[in-house]
């Protein structure tokens, strides 16, 4: 018997304890499981890719997503793997994507480490050269408008439906040069919503090149890495980016703003 597909919140019961006394209720947790990539090409079998933790929902994005961080592209089609050992709890956590050729740019996990976690997306990497190798080399400097900058935060929180019932995932939004958003995403993982976005216009056969992308939290390394990937013009944060996201962002020509809101940002390339 086929599994029910786990959605991206899950009800649980709650004490709430304030100054005015305690209360039980329904309470919503945002999910967080397992999902494995596996990859697959003409004369090779399906291989375990990678195993990171996600919110379940637009499973295929995120793997699509993933792999063109990675500089794979290619993709024939991706599906729930079908494999008939695989318990009833985990059939819809496990994704194969088959390519129509064999990659040009292998993904070093083929060869290394499988396993991630919700907080980073390019552990095991062997040299940041190589977590930037692959990106786009026609990429435009883009020309901020930090009108439009500050009011990308308000635009992404409104697209965060899941957020709302639960108060747990982060976001992660592609903006056209106006504000306009194109596809925002939610997950457990900032990463994972990058990728799910990215995925989202490679699945669409679009271009993930968006001029501005914008998330929920703060930047690391790994988002601008991502970033640099898809092609996107500026990176842009609620949150404040580490010293290594601001090196490597303006060793690539990425724009990279943080700390924005309706009334402030600050800049640090672009």
């Amino acid at each position: 018997m086929s599994s029910r597909r786990p959605g991206p919140s899950v009800r649980t019961r709650v004490r709430e304890v304030t100054d005015a006394g305690e209360v039980s209720h329904e309470d919503r947790l945002a999910t967080e499981e397992p999902l494995e990539i596996r990859l697959a090409w003409p004369g090779r079998p399906a291989q375990r890719l990678w195993v990171t933790m996600r919110t379940p929902g637009h499973d295929f994005e995120l793997a699509a997503g993933y792999l063109r961080h990675e500089g794979v592209t290619g993709i024939h089609t991706v599906a729930y793997c079908t494999d008939t050992d695989l318990a009833p709890d985990q059939e819809f956590n496990v994704v194969t994507v088959q390519l129509t050729e064999a990659p040009g740019r292998l993904p070093v996990q083929l060869a290394g480490q499988t396993t991630g976690s919700s907080a980073c997306g390019v552990c095991g990497r062997e040299s940041i050269d190589a977590a930037l190798a692959g990106g786009p080399t026609d990429r435009e400097p883009i020309r901020l408008d930090t009108d439009v900058v500050r009011a990308l935060p308000d635009a992404l929180r409104s697209g965060q439906q899941v957020f709302e019932r639960t108060g747990g995932l982060h976001a992660a939004g592609l903006f056209s040069a106006t504000g306009e958003a194109w596809v925002i995403r939610e997950d457990i993982g900032r990463h994972n919503a990058v990728d799910k976005v990215t995925g989202a216009r490679v699945l669409a056969g679009q271009d993930p090149a968006a001029p501005y992308l914008c998330v929920s939290g703060r930047i690391g390394f790994e988002l601008v890495q991502k970033a640099v990937a898809a092609g996107v013009g500026a990176l842009v944060a609620v949150g404040a980016p580490s010293s290594l996201a601001v090196h490597l962002a303006r060793e690539s020509g990425l724009g990279l703003v943080g700390f924005t809101r309706p009334g402030r940002c600050v800049v640090y390339s672009g």
